[in-house]
């Protein structure tokens, strides 16, 4: 699995929520800023990661991109709710 970028806590903790994007995304862009919105303010680890770095992620989630995931689960795709991801996490 190929990380983009990985923000959030500095200690190493693992990441609850992944974003999975490709490059030259415009609607992975602004699913990024929702998670930085909703991460970064409290701390909480957050990784993304490109899926055509990996076959089994491209046939996964394929058009699907952006997906996030809070603690493995799914909690959106497209269009990204900051809300919803901050739902999960609590």
């Amino acid at each position: 699995m190929s990380r983009m970028a990985e923000t959030g806590t500095t200690d190493g903790a693992t990441p609850r929520v992944t974003l999975f994007s490709r490059r030259e995304c415009h609607l992975c862009e602004t699913a990024r800023r929702a998670v930085r919105a909703v991460c970064e303010p409290d701390g909480v680890a957050w990784a993304e990661v490109d899926i055509d770095a990996d076959p089994g992620l491209q046939e996964r989630y394929g058009e699907l991109v952006p997906v996030v995931t809070v603690d493995g689960v799914q909690v959106g795709y497209w269009r990204i709710d900051p809300e919803r991801i901050r739902k999960a996490l609590h």
